[in-house]
């Protein structure tokens, strides 16, 4: 008997620690393969949900909407046994990521669960998935290079601290491969990766050839391959970006690097198009293309801590098509892009960096006018030969007609091997930027 009476003083002082207020459970009414809806379950947009599936298994979910007086739910779990009038029982731990230096040197997925057998994250801090709101005169201005370790970036698009980057190229161009450098080379106090889309296999390789223990162990992976849910997949990129704000916070120099913000967009595209979006551009609903900009400008300097976030981010040109919505839309909020030609990666040219497409908009206030004057100059000449391509290689250009293309036609091998770097070197700033003025005064 008395041991009943504990137990029920145990259970009145578990309710009176806790909320006081009842907890809303609600009950699935409609499943369609992708969106729940659950009745009387009036949880605010971006909470998390727990659904227990016909075998016991409890599903997670998040509201993603409403209709009615239902809400519409996302499963954030794949594929699980539901049946109707499950049970919907709120998960508090819905809309927030955990953040800190226990972080660091560790592989998580899109949840926050560890995947690299490493045991439990001693990570106590939380940050909001969707970030905090910010002040933008808080947003310091890029006035210092960062060494990103490849020479064609470091001497041609010299990136700066708190710097936005979108590499662009299609499919099988190098992005993995160059990305692998910038991490490799780059000056940074930690390392915040986002691999958002891929394939598994990719994941295990990118760990074992990209990230060297020198380098794991300042960084961070959040990896959600393209097998699991478009939430899953949404909130891996959320959770990479909220990681390196809070590293931010602590004011450290952060490099992000998200792979790929195509299949982002992609992850939105079928969130918007379940929920009843109109597809407007190529299919995409106005919420793929609003995400862009909101997951973006997140990243940046912070002048209240001193810390920053140099983000870069890839982006798939399907068909090398660089006026694809997608590509438009980053390369708008972006501070600068690299552009990976296809011709340049079948002869040889790695990293096969398009310099005439390419552009960083923050290098002239933050380089010295002779190494802007040398990155001018070859920006010329590689200009010069790409737009007389045709007739260079079909014999129809006379020698002596234009002084820039006969300079371009004779020193073209040399701006070629200027930008080949093999994956495994990494080039610093000075060394870079002497090597273009050297080439470029001869």
């Amino acid at each position: 008997m008395s041991a009943m009476v504990d137990q029920a003083r145990s259970l009145l002082a578990d309710v009176h620690a806790g909320d006081p207020r009842p907890r809303r459970v609600g009950k699935l009414a409609a499943y369609d393969g992708l969106m729940l809806e659950a009745t009387g379950f009036d949880r605010p947009i971006g909470s998390g949900a727990l659904v227990i599936a016909a075998d016991g298994h409890a599903a997670r979910a998040e509201v993603v909407g409403f209709r009615g007086n239902r809400s519409l739910l996302m499963s954030l779990d794949g594929e699980a046994a539901h049946k109707s009038g499950s049970r919907v029982e709120p998960d508090s731990g819905g809309g927030v990521a955990a953040v800190g230096p226990g972080l660091l040197g560790r592989v998580v997925d899109g949840l926050g669960n560890p995947l690299d057998g490493l045991g439990p994250i001693a990570s106590v801090d939380k940050w909001p998935l969707a970030g905090r709101p910010g002040n933008p005169l808080d947003r310091a201005r890029v006035i210092q290079p960062f060494d990103i370790g490849v020479r064609a970036v470091n001497a041609l698009l010299t990136a700066g601290v708190g710097q936005r980057v979108a590499i662009i190229a299609g499919s099988g161009v190098g992005k993995s491969v160059l990305m692998g450098q910038m991490i490799a080379g780059a000056e940074a106090d930690v390392i915040v990766v986002g691999l958002i889309g891929e394939r598994s296999r990719e994941v295990s390789d990118f760990l074992a050839t990209k990230l060297p223990p020198e380098v794991r162990r300042k960084s961070v992976v959040v990896a959600v391959p393209a097998d699991h849910a478009p939430l899953l997949r949404l909130r891996a990129a959320m959770r990479a970006t909220a990681i390196a704000e809070d590293f931010r916070a602590r004011g450290l120099k952060v490099l992000l690097l998200v792979d790929s913000l195509t299949r982002v967009a992609h992850a939105q595209r079928e969130i918007g198009l379940s929920l009843g979006e109109p597809p407007t551009v190529k299919g995409y609903p106005p919420s793929a293309l609003g995400l862009i900009p909101r997951l973006v400008e997140r990243a940046g300097a912070d002048s209240r801590t001193g810390g920053s976030i140099t983000a870069l981010y890839t982006v798939l040109a399907d068909g090398d098509d660089t006026s694809d919505p997608i590509v438009d839309a980053a390369r708008a909020i972006v501070d600068g892009h690299i552009v990976l030609s296809r011709s340049l990666a079948e002869q040889g040219v790695y990293p096969a960096i398009d310099v005439g497409r390419s552009l960083s908009r923050v290098m002239a206030d933050i380089v010295a006018p002779h190494h802007a004057a040398a990155a001018s100059a070859l920006r010329r000449l590689w200009s010069a030969f790409e737009e007389n391509r045709d007739l260079i290689l079909m014999g129809a250009y006379a020698p002596g007609s234009d002084p820039l293309i006969d300079e371009a036609i004779v020193r073209r091998p040399e701006l070629l091997e200027f930008m080949r770097q093999a994956p495994a070197d990494r080039i610093p700033f000075d060394e870079s930027v002497a090597g273009l003025i050297g080439m470029m005064h001869r």
